[in-house]
């Protein structure tokens, strides 16, 4: 299934988005996409048959409709850090022995054509494609990376926006660069786990200004997703509703020869995973 909220900011409502690409109204039948829905199972099982009954889901207008991130009532957002060979590569950094943990703020997320914000003071706003994890049960010290994959609620494109000067140069942790406001955009659609078949095998794309900046595979992740979960269960419990963002491939702006492109107001950033959907940001000061 492809699950999504539509509506004004704080204000969204749970939708679905059908197999003949109609948006479909779930208000009658959940209240919102979030944690509790997707731990549980019955929930679930009413939406999927909701969903392939005709009649009984309304066509919802998507004209001028906002999409609004396809996850309410976030948890935490876990990020990993250079989990990507070729990115590794292109800062010039050594690959990890263990997975390199950041965290994002749940209030950094917006929807996926939001206007992404450029702080005050920034001249190193990057960007990152990323495939974004999100967690249906509860996940506590997992034996196995297949046990971490079947914790897995669903998959969602993520940009993990960045200010590299705030990440690395202003000292303490990378925290400072990566949690800006509107610093994460999420969605379009969480696409439920069984739609996605490997998880391995995603294309991601990122253009700026019309221009293919990133264009990779999660095969080229050095952690796959299920031994990340597995992992991150040793540190943390996770819960319902948390998500991870993955790690993003080569072609970042920090990478690039100088003057490196760093983004700036005016730009326009158009991302996507592919069967996961497509984000499109102009981005203005904050």
């Amino acid at each position: 299934m492809k699950l999504l909220r539509v509506g004004t900011a704080g204000a969204e409502r749970p939708a679905l988005l059908d197999r003949d690409g109609t948006l479909r109204d779930l208000s009658g039948i959940v209240p919102d996409i979030d944690g509790e829905l997707l731990a549980d199972a019955s929930a679930l099982a009413r939406v999927r048959a909701a969903a392939e009954t005709p009649g009984v889901l309304p066509a919802l207008d998507a004209t001028g409709l906002r999409i609004g991130p396809p996850l309410g009532r976030i948890g935490k957002i876990v990020c990993i850090g250079l989990n990507y060979h070729d990115h590794a590569a292109e800062t010039g950094a050594a690959i990890p022995a263990e997975p390199i943990l950041f965290f994002k703020a749940p209030d950094t997320v917006v929807g996926p054509d939001d206007t992404v914000l450029v702080p005050r003071g920034s001249r190193k706003t990057d960007w990152e494609v990323e495939l974004a994890v999100v967690i249906g049960r509860t996940a506590r010290y997992l034996g196995s990376a297949a046990e971490g994959l079947a914790h897995v609620a669903g998959y969602a494109t993520a940009h993990d926006v960045s200010e590299r000067e705030f990440q690395i140069e202003r000292g303490g942790t990378w925290d400072k660069g990566k949690n800006c406001e509107t610093f994460n955009p999420l969605g379009p659609w969480l696409v439920t786990a069984d739609e996605v078949t490997d998880p391995q095998a995603l294309p991601l794309r990122l253009w700026v200004n019309g221009e293919l900046k990133q264009n990779g595979t999660t095969a080229e992740q050095i952690f796959p997703v299920g031994e990340v979960v597995r992992y991150l269960s040793h540190f943390m419990t996770l819960y319902p509703g948390d998500i991870i963002n993955t790690g993003t491939p080569a072609g970042v702006a920090m990478g690039q020869p100088e003057p490196k492109p760093y983004l700036k107001a005016g730009d326009v950033v158009e991302l996507e995973v592919e069967g996961l959907g497509r984000q499109r940001q102009e981005l203005k000061d904050a």
